[in-house]
């Protein structure tokens, strides 16, 4: 199988247009019409990682974060990213990079992290604003069934843990077909009336262009008629960070301890135990701390994530148990998420997580 149909297989899962402003996910490195010879499954791209992939015959490597987040106007060595680009290219391999889109995702690194957690009801806690559309169009009564298929298949309709969603009114469409047209029904010069339902569904801002050929594609008429309106709802499925709630309640001091076992980390840092059970969790893997009043504000009893500045602590010992366990190892599970899509999807493929402890961080 070529490298592309596995890029194809890991954007679907977590399209590349849900990951932030500032970052560069995506293909870093190659050409993706090769046959692969095998994967290679990493958090951070390392000149040992890349040596790791030659020694298997691996001529694809996955990590979460990316390897090239910079414009470069040369490329002679002088730093390990560049080293390792050099090594990438020498060798023909290629890295690919699902980072914040994998963040953002459903069923992406937040839910992993809350699934190591025991978390139930899991849900997005920074649900991704302005970044829905609503459709309308206008289809012969006999065409619409045909028209809507074709739009829930490119991407229309889903809303919450619903799909196929939209909303359906009949009326009547009038138009004159003038000279040089080949209308549907009706005839050139001729007022024409015709039974029309309304569609009206939903869908992501970044699918607009796949979902208007999708309709053109499938409409009866030369000009089909449709509207797009952008909509102020939160988009629940997509979006930063997750809250959830464990099975039993725990005591401060017994969750800081699973969790520091849970996810090896060297250091824990948290603020004061006040002595409060601990039963709904908010979480972000990696820098999250921007996501602290969004927990506070869902009245979580506690918030991990893997970094939080020193004067993100003061104040807040009365409001919720923070726990900083490390970027490395808030994020070190993504490799299975990687292992497990892949495998579903293509169980032949060669794959392995790497070995390589990529953390720069080390404790005492």
């Amino acid at each position: 199988m070529k490298i592309k149909e596995i890029v194809s297989a890991l954007e679907r899962f977590a399209p590349l247009p849900l990951q932030d402003g500032f970052d560069n996910a995506g293909l870093q490195i190659g050409l993706t019409e090769a046959e692969a010879t095998g994967a290679l499954l990493c958090l951070d791209v390392t000149e040992s990682v890349i040596d790791e992939a030659i020694a298997l015959g691996y001529n694809l490597v996955i990590s979460h974060h990316p390897l090239i987040f910079k414009g470069y106007k040369s490329i002679t060595g002088k730093d390990y990213v560049e080293r390792c680009i050099l090594k990438a290219i020498k060798n023909d391999i290629v890295v690919y990079s699902a980072h914040t889109n994998l963040d953002n995702a459903s069923g992406g690194v937040n839910f992993k992290i809350a699934e190591k957690i025991g978390l139930k009801n899991v849900k997005i806690l920074s649900c991704k604003e302005e970044s829905l559309l609503k459709l309308v169009t206008f289809v012969p009564a006999e065409q619409a069934e045909k028209v809507r298929r074709a739009l829930f298949d490119a991407g229309c309709g889903n809303i919450g843990n619903y799909d196929s969603c939209s909303y359906n009114l009949e009326g009547e469409g009038t138009f004159r077909a003038q000279e040089g047209t080949h209308p549907f029904c009706g005839k050139v010069g001729e007022l024409h009336k015709e039974k029309e339902i309304r569609i009206e569904t939903i869908l992501p801002s970044f699918k607009k262009n796949a979902v208007i050929r999708a309709l053109i594609a499938s409409h009866p008429y030369e000009e089909p008629a449709f509207d797009l309106y952008s909509l102020k709802n939160s988009w629940s499925q997509t979006g930063s960070g997750v809250i959830g709630e464990l099975e039993f309640p725990e005591t401060e001091l017994d969750f800081l301890k699973r969790i520091k076992k849970t996810f090896e980390v060297g250091c824990l840092k948290h603020n004061k135990l006040t002595g409060r059970l601990i039963s709904k969790i908010a979480l972000c893997g990696g820098a999250g701390a921007f996501l602290l009043s969004n927990a506070i504000n869902q009245k979580a009893d506690a918030f991990i994530t893997g970094e939080i500045r020193y004067h993100d602590y003061f104040g807040h010992e009365n409001d919720i148990l923070m726990a900083e366990i490390g970027h490395y190892e808030s994020e070190q599970y993504t490799k299975e998420i990687f292992y497990s899509l892949l495998k579903d999807i293509f169980p032949n493929i060669e794959i392995q997580i790497s070995k390589i402890n990529t953390n720069p961080i080390k404790y005492l």
